[in-house]
């Protein structure tokens, strides 16, 4: 087990989620974007671990369309490639029923990927297939588990009620939540602090918490956000345009920017409300065009974490 692989939970974790290949890319364009990205986890020595997307759309009927070939293979390659821990994400509810969850956690840990994040599906009005996400850990903890690994849930903290739902998560076996893309601090520091007092009262220890943060260049980025769920406010979509309108680097540093202001407040009201919590950041690509804005939101987040309990190398 590599330096980053030990301590990625134990102390302020790095992750990158970076866009994997469409499976539309010929095999030469697949392989410069996944050399792209490998070079960004190379050069920032912070990044603990890669944490690869399930890339898909779903139609009204809640069926699945797949954007990216298994991405069991593509963190695989990237984790061997940057010695950095890879965790691959999965949307179980459209999986057929438990026993397929089983079998896909089985034949994950088989392909050497010791670390997942499991996935309910978009809509609470669609009867998925697949069992709800609390089922599914209870599945798949044991399974990971044996080969060393975890299992993770994402937090929606404008959700409400989301603490109760984080603490059930944590008790059917979650070791850490990566959150939905946050730009507005106050909802998310709220949860967590709920989230913290709520295991302190049933005395288990609070799974680490990753904070997703991602760039916002301009009003179409602002749109995508926005429909994946993430909630921007106006001050955020004004700064966001306003930056983009000076053109240049201006958009970047802006972005860069706010993610480092929403971190710090988060991490400072964890710090004095909920300080069994280990708060850890989640910097997302969004989409391929993004890499380059990404880059100076982990050198920036990198900066401003704690130190890490190893001092990884160049090559991690």
């Amino acid at each position: 087990m590599t330096p980053h692989a030990r301590s990625a939970f134990v102390h302020a974790p790095l992750f990158f989620e970076p866009v994997p290949p469409s499976a539309r890319l010929s095999p030469a364009s697949a392989d410069r974007q996944f050399e792209a990205v490998a070079q960004v986890v190379e050069q920032i020595p912070r990044i603990d671990a890669i944490n690869v997307p399930e890339l898909l759309d779903e139609n009204h009927d809640g069926r699945p369309y797949y954007r990216t070939s298994d991405p069991r293979l593509y963190t695989r390659r990237i984790a061997e490639r940057t010695g950095r821990l890879g965790i691959v994400n999965k949307v179980v509810a459209h999986l057929t029923d438990a026993e397929h969850v089983r079998r896909w956690a089985e034949e994950t840990t088989g392909l050497g990927v010791r670390h997942a994040v499991l996935i309910g599906g978009n809509s609470r009005f669609i009867p998925y297939p697949g069992p709800p996400v609390i089922e599914a850990n209870r599945v798949c903890e044991p399974v990971f588990a044996r080969a060393g690994g975890g299992i993770g849930n994402v937090a929606i903290p404008q959700r409400m009620g989301e603490a109760d739902r984080m603490l059930a998560k944590t008790k059917a076996g979650c070791s850490f939540f990566t959150t939905q893309i946050i730009y507005d601090a106050e909802p998310a520091l709220a949860t967590l602090v709920a989230y913290g007092e709520r295991c302190a009262a049933s005395a288990i220890a609070p799974a680490p918490v990753l904070l997703s943060l991602a760039p916002l260049a301009d009003e179409a980025d602002v749109e995508f956000v926005r429909w994946l769920g993430a909630e921007v406010p106006l001050a955020v979509e004004d700064a966001v345009l306003a930056a983009a309108e000076l053109g240049g680097t201006a958009g970047a540093e802006a972005s860069t920017s706010r993610a480092v202001q929403v971190y710090e407040q988060i991490r400072r009201g964890v710090a004095a409300r909920a300080p069994r919590l280990l708060l850890g950041v989640n910097v997302e690509q969004i989409s391929a065009r993004h890499l380059p804005l990404v880059i100076p939101i982990l050198e920036a987040i990198a900066r401003a974490l704690p130190a890490p309990a190893h001092a990884p190398s160049a090559a991690g």
